[in-house]
């Protein structure tokens, strides 16, 4: 019997005894039957729905309390998360962190700030319309990452801002069986600000177990004039040392552009959002090749993913151009987040910077 897993238009007709499940703040528990029972006095917009009643949209969204940290979805398996979907009227993206926790581990397998972790890291919104992650109109964030688990998942949001956090969000999940072979979703966040001088920048830290990585999304800020993505991406697996299995040929390369992401007639950078590769300008002052540029751009790895058996690392060099033709390497300010799947157990991440250090100016 189908599970109702990997769905797609091929399969879309078929039927399956899985069964679809939604949590948000009008049903924190995702239980049959228990949408919209919110009473009036209790629901974060009971006073817009006092004349209406019970099951009138009295509670459509949570406030977290500055500096504290909110339990979104605690979930029994088997099941997968689907989609989730959120949204918030600030765009301080960085202030707030989402974890996500597999089977009762007591580190978290996702730890990321959000925008980062939609592709926005620069606290500015973008169309982003991708296969795994869109943005949309306003400050709209969806996740279609498949997350699958055996025994419980467990989703958090920590508010590091110095005011409230108005939220809305829905997580939509399927309680069905698990493959035998299905991996955890991970994702972590590693800022270099600044880059130190000729040092690569760590987008993944020494791995171990059998997984696949998936996608890789950066916020880049150029910190001086001219070109700045000659660097070689390179992962490092199964026991590489010194020299890695795959090495890309140039940053625009490996993020599925070429030649700068220059219009060869305007002379200016081009955006643009695809279903595994896009590339957006941030926050620019006018021209080409100016100081202080700022760069979101993703790749995600659906159709090629990157399978390793036993460790991966992954990093990505920041090279411009210097005189008489020679590499100049970069001190710019990047901001990455890896997403992978592994089999458990994983491992605790590095912590996270504070907020300062994750501020954007």
């Amino acid at each position: 019997m189908f599970d109702g897993l990997n769905m797609g238009m091929g399969n879309l007709f078929r039927l399956s005894n899985a069964k679809t499940r939604s949590i948000c703040p009008e049903n924190f528990s995702g239980a049959k039957g228990a949408g919209g029972m919110c009473e009036v006095e209790n629901g974060s917009a009971g006073s817009a729905a006092r004349d209406l009643g019970r099951g009138w949209k009295v509670n459509p969204y949570v406030m977290i309390p500055a500096g504290e940290t909110f339990t979104l979805a605690e979930i029994e398996g088997p099941s997968c998360i689907q989609h989730f979907w959120m949204t918030i009227l600030h765009n301080r993206w960085r202030n707030i962190i989402l974890r996500i926790y597999w089977d009762g581990q007591e580190f978290p397998s996702v730890e990321c700030p959000l925008g980062d972790f939609f592709c926005c890291g620069w606290n500015e919104e973008q169309q982003i319309s991708t296969l795994p992650v869109c943005v949309n109109p306003r400050h709209a964030f969806n996740s279609y990452w498949p997350m699958p688990f055996r025994k419980s998942c467990r989703m958090m949001l920590e508010n590091r801002a110095e005011e409230p956090l108005q939220l809305y969000y829905q997580i939509d999940y399927t309680l069905t069986e698990v493959p035998e072979d299905a991996a955890y979703f991970h994702a972590r966040f590693h800022r270099s600000h600044p880059l130190a001088y000729k040092t690569p920048h760590v987008i993944l830290d020494t791995i171990h177990g059998k997984g696949h990585y998936v996608g890789t999304y950066i916020a880049w800020q150029s910190n001086s004039c001219g070109w700045w993505g000659e660097g070689e991406i390179k992962f490092y697996m199964d026991g590489d040392t010194e020299y890695p299995t795959i090495c890309g040929t140039g940053t625009e390369d490996y993020f599925c552009g070429a030649y700068d992401f220059e219009h060869r007639d305007l002379h200016r950078y081009v955006d643009f959002t695809t279903p595994y590769a896009g590339f957006h300008v941030a926050e620019t002052p006018d021209g080409l090749y100016r100081s202080q540029q700022r760069f979101s751009m993703y790749r995600w790895h659906v159709m090629d993913p990157i399978r390793f058996e036993n460790d991966l690392r992954v990093t990505i060099q920041a090279l411009g151009w210097r005189e008489g033709g020679r590499y100049l390497p970069l001190q710019d300010d990047i901001a990455s987040t890896a997403f992978w799947y592994q089999e458990l157990p994983g491992e605790p991440f590095p912590p996270l910077p504070d907020k300062d250090e994750l501020e954007v100016i």
